[in-house]
């Protein structure tokens, strides 16, 4: 965005796609402007700007724009607050009457859109928490626009496949704010809907409604499960030490496979000295750990073949179904991430198990550099990524 722009969108902006502000460090404030602009109540198909160095009669404040304020701003993407992840742009523009910082939100293609747990949307000057009609208009809009296959409806499934209780008892106090629950009588199926695990006008489960509630997910999808092989050797010639297959609602794969490779790493002595030692990991836990789900984040369930976990004397290897997705390309791979599955993402970050987007592999690098071990090595097939951790000697 150049001057020029600038200055017509500050004279001639419509009140419902523009919100202007001078304060540099309300991150609520910023957050719920970009969930309301992500959502676009309005369906004006049109992205939203947060202008940072305006005041509300669109005169540029002549406030400092620092590097600070810029990463804050693009942060607001992938710090995991607002679900599913908006698409923005952060940019500095500089004017003859000072700078302010601009935010550009693309309408989302998964709405309802939600910053720690609730609904915000714009009507014109007006901005506030979603209504139950509101929030329904959002979910009847996203059923006509999913494009992912966690999005999807998974045709021939019902409610009475899903393990309601497990979707209201464990996982629905991470994704929604306890007010909002508390005042919440909906039926069970639309309080799923609005978290994209129920689709309601074909009246079924989404696709990520089945891998995370499913009573018999691999009846559905049955590439969606976790292969586990361990060999007391360096090639799968080797004799078989262990052996098993996870099965059933990916909360649950989650925690016996947390379990499992708990039980699997070890700890080795190293001398420091004639008379110190030291205890270093074979495998970084936190290496593994963003492997791992990075690849159950990232795999397409589509497929028939499972999560391949293969633990050998020298090396761990973890291939995932489905190549790299999107923009993502062998170039570019891990600073680049396109989301194959947006729903799971979400459900993963409301859990717990990720912290931020678009950082694990780069996190699993660092630990394997600072306890002294290889590289994580990647091939990447057009059916499949295969990520290889070496142990450390």
């Amino acid at each position: 965005m150049n001057e020029a722009e600038l200055l017509t969108l500050l004279r001639h902006h419509e009140a419902d796609s523009v919100e202007l502000t001078v304060a540099t460090k309300d991150t609520d404030k910023f957050s719920e402007a970009v969930c309301a602009f992500a959502n676009d109540l309005p369906r004006r198909g049109r992205p939203g700007h947060l202008v940072i160095g305006a005041d509300d009669a669109g005169r540029i404040a002549g406030i400092t724009i620092t590097d600070e304020l810029l990463r804050n701003l693009g942060g607001l993407r992938s710090d995991g607050q607002i679900q599913p992840m908006p698409s923005i742009v952060v940019e500095k523009v500089s004017t003859s009457r000072g700078d302010v910082a601009v935010v550009t939100v693309q309408p989302s293609h998964l709405p309802p859109v939600r910053y720690r747990g609730r609904i915000w949307i714009r009507i014109g000057p007006r901005k506030g928490v979603a209504t139950e009609q509101e929030e329904r208009q959002l979910i009847e809009r996203r059923v006509s626009q999913a494009r992912t296959f966690d999005a999807q409806p998974c045709i021939d499934a019902g409610l009475e496949d899903l393990a309601t209780g497990l979707f209201a008892n464990d996982y629905r106090q991470h994704a929604i704010a306890a007010e909002v629950i508390a005042e919440n009588h909906r039926p069970i199926e639309h309080q799923l809907a609005s978290l994209r695990f129920f689709d309601a006008a074909r009246d079924c489960p989404t696709n990520a409604g089945v891998l995370l509630f499913g009573l018999d997910v691999t009846r559905w999808l049955p590439g969606a499960y976790v292969q586990f092989l361990r060999v007391a050797g360096d090639s799968l010639a080797a004799p078989v030490s262990n052996d098993r297959v996870l099965r059933g609602d990916l909360l649950t794969v989650l925690r016996e496979l947390d379990a499992l490779v708990d039980a699997t790493l070890t700890q080795q002595p190293a001398e420091l000295s004639t008379l110190r030692e030291e205890m270093i990991a074979s495998y970084p836990r936190v290496a593994v750990r963003e492997l791992l789900l990075n690849a159950i984040m990232h795999r397409d369930y589509a497929a028939t073949a499972p999560l391949r976990i293969t633990w050998l004397s020298d090396r761990l290897e973890i291939q995932s179904p489905g190549g790299l997705y999107g923009e993502a390309t062998p170039a570019n791979f891990p600073q680049q991430t396109s989301y194959r599955n947006p729903v799971l993402a979400e459900a993963l970050k409301n859990l717990g198990y990720v912290n931020r987007y678009g950082r694990g592999v780069l996190r699993a690098q660092d630990a394997l550099r600072r306890n002294g071990s290889r590289p994580a090595e990647f091939r990447f097939d057009s059916g499949f990524v295969l990520a290889t951790v070496w142990e450390r000697t």
